[in-house]
């Protein structure tokens, strides 16, 4: 007999929404997600961090174990562009999971501020945001903010 999924977000605080939070498989730094873990609770939301180095099976299996509202991929070793269109398309091709909104934010490439925009491509590939870095670091985090924002409203 199979178990019913509690719907997304089933288990997060009324008004709240749940995030799974993660980086790329080549990414070891820690210190990025700490902070957008304290952001997130900030804005009075529930987090599930998973860590550096974060494995593929790992996100699909938290992912499908939480019902997040949003999986939110952060990563600093420019990487992201790489790693991120493995991660997305992995999502992506999981029939319960191919319609959850993925974000991807960071470093995104390994040319620092003379790479090409990744936002395209990997928008292409599915994530429902990009928020690289290289820009401005402030316009990233404001865009998230207003994600999550959106998120949020559309979870009402």
């Amino acid at each position: 007999m199979k178990v019913a999924q509690p719907s997304r977000g089933e288990r997060s605080r009324a008004g709240s929404l749940t995030f799974v939070l993660c980086s790329v498989p080549s990414d070891s730094h820690m210190w990025n997600l700490v902070a957008l873990q304290l952001l997130i609770e900030e804005m009075g939301h529930r987090v599930v961090n998973l860590g550096a180095c974060t494995s593929v099976p790992l996100v699909i299996e938290t992912s499908r174990a939480e019902r997040p509202h949003c999986v939110v991929v952060s990563t600093v070793n420019g990487l992201g562009c790489i790693d991120g269109a493995g991660l997305i398309t992995a999502l992506r091709a999981e029939p319960d999971l191919a319609t959850l909104p993925v974000v991807i934010g960071g470093k995104l490439g390994l040319g620092g501020t003379s790479d090409t925009d990744p936002t395209s491509e990997l928008r292409q590939l599915g994530y429902d945001g990009v928020f690289p870095v290289a820009e401005s670091a402030e316009k990233a985090l404001a865009g998230f903010r207003a994600f999550v924002a959106a998120t949020l409203e559309r979870a009402r």
